[in-house]
């Protein structure tokens, strides 16, 4: 709200001052701030950095009748370095920009509440593409089968991709890249962090600690404004197949018996009123009291960062206009949604066993091993956790969460996870049932953040060792009386009752 406003209201102002008003609030919202950043992206200093070469062809093919920017883990049209890049390309070139999305009939265990969720977000993407005056192709299949020969039937002069830190989306990359033609270059664009992964750090970082002043130092360079997505002024030579979105919903070979949630709207535009909530109504209170799971504080953005809906940039941009009202709101948010979810990514990149106890520091390792058959004051099998039925009411509402709104609390997140390596016969079984239920029922499952908090909370990941105990060695514990000090236990059991579990 621009300064003045109010007095403008007290006396009357009239339709001139009211229209002016509105301009100006515009102008804070991201169509216009994009706007303000520069006409296009042709006009805008692109950072560099943020691109990679995956395979190098000549600067562009001759007869090039197009450039593609294949999205996988970016899901949006605005404020998308990747899908900039590639217009940026073809504004260049005087070509047509296509998008392409090659969607597998099953991944990692993911059921049809993960796929329904990105299916209806791939919608509104093609919908907005559409408007764009981009086509935008939705392949069916793995990337290695059919974006190739995509390629080369639609005369691709470049490609771009995006990035993501996890080993099959880089298979995916290497796959393609070697399938290829030889002469169109294939770069790829980290859309997802602020500030790129490889320009961070060129190792795996040991903690937040080590990880923070890095990202902060290059926070002036890389947390800039977006420039819009504008139509593209080259039109295709034929526009892309209508996709039977229906068709390709009932053709997943996924599990449906896990439900899609009804909390969550899927897409970008919800995602985006979801943060405009966030700082209205919650983000005063994110500072001290986001470990209450009882609390109204949390961003719950998670699953739109996941599936790339929703660019984690464009929210600290819009969080950080009211630092001077929300000073520790603002940072705690800063430090969660960029630190330690770039740390997440940092660790998934540089350390291949980001899911398994190979992948502990060695101080942790040694401890769990240490204590590995102790004697475990309850032995719990995976469907007894699935269903919550354990002795424990806190867990089993935990639990009851996420089956029910594919969303934990945060706080409860680290507590679910060591109870089981508390319950379980040995860390490995722990850590496998873990990331099992979390990739299951979270919306943000199969995730840099989700493989992280399961390390951290059970082989101690950007840790340190603590006071030595039965079981957890100097893995950091939790337990039900810590919890009943920080909130009110009680309560949050009420609101997760047990009632038949309803897939």
């Amino acid at each position: 709200m621009s300064r003045g406003s109010g007095k403008r209201k007290a006396s009357g102002g009239g339709e001139a001052a009211k229209r002016r008003e509105e301009e100006e609030e515009e102008e804070e919202k991201p169509p216009g701030a994009r706007r303000a950043a520069a006409p296009s992206v042709r006009e805008f200093r692109y950072n560099k950095k943020r691109v990679r070469l995956v395979s190098r062809g000549p600067e562009l093919r001759e007869e090039a009748k197009c450039i593609l920017y294949w999205m996988s883990r970016d899901q949006r049209v605005q404020d998308n370095w990747a899908f900039l890049y590639a217009q940026r390309l073809a504004l260049k070139q005087e070509l047509p920009l296509r998008v392409c999305f090659c969607l597998v009939p099953k991944f990692l265990g993911a059921t049809i509440r993960h796929y329904g969720f990105m299916l209806r977000g791939l919608q509104e993407v093609s919908k907005e593409c559409t408007e764009l005056n981009i086509p935008f192709h939705l392949l069916l299949g793995y990337a290695k089968d059919v974006l190739p020969p995509f390629v080369v039937q639609q005369g691709v002069g470049g490609l771009v991709t995006d990035f993501c830190p996890l080993r099959v989306p880089r298979q995916w990359v290497e796959d393609v890249r070697e399938r290829l033609p030889e002469d169109v270059p294939f770069v790829q664009v980290d859309a997802h962090n602020i500030v790129p992964c490889w320009v961070t750090s060129p190792k795996q970082e040991y903690s937040a600690r080590t990880i923070r002043g890095k990202i902060h130092s290059q926070l002036p360079e890389f947390l800039t404004e977006f420039p819009p997505v504008i139509r593209h002024p080259h039109p295709p030579s034929c526009p892309a197949e209508p996709i039977a979105w229906d068709a390709c919903y009932s053709s997943l070979q996924v599990d449906r018996s896990v439900a899609e949630v009804e909390w969550a709207t899927p897409g970008t535009s919800a995602g985006l009123a979801v943060l405009q909530s966030f700082i209205a109504e919650r983000l005063k209170s994110f500072g001290s009291q986001r470990n209450d799971p009882n609390k109204a504080a949390l961003s719950n953005l998670s699953p739109w960062f996941h599936f790339g809906q929703v660019s984690t940039q464009r929210a600290i941009l819009e969080v950080q206009k009211h630092r001077r009202a929300h000073k520790e709101s603002v940072d705690a948010f800063v430090e969660e949604a960029v630190v330690r979810r770039e740390l997440a990514d940092n660790f998934c990149y540089y350390n291949e066993n980001y899911d398994s106890l190979q992948g502990a520091y060695d101080w942790a390792q040694t401890t769990l091993k240490l204590h590995a058959k102790d004697k475990r004051p309850f032995l719990y099998e995976l469907q007894q956790l699935e269903q919550a039925t354990t002795h424990d009411p806190l867990w089993n509402a935990a639990q009851l969460q996420m089956v029910r709104e594919g969303k934990m609390h945060g706080f409860l997140r680290m507590y679910w996870a060591k109870k089981i390596l508390e319950w379980t016969r040995s860390p490995e079984e722990a850590l496998r049932f873990a990331i099992y239920l979390n990739d299951r029922y979270e919306l943000d499952g199969r995730d840099p953040n989700g493989y992280v908090g399961c390390l951290w909370s059970i082989c101690g990941i950007h840790d340190q060792g603590w006071k030595e105990r039965d079981v957890f060695g100097k893995i950091r514990y939790m337990n039900y009386a810590g919890c009943k000090r920080k909130f009110d236990v009680e309560q949050f059991e009420r609101r997760y009752a047990r009632r038949e579990l309803a897939h």
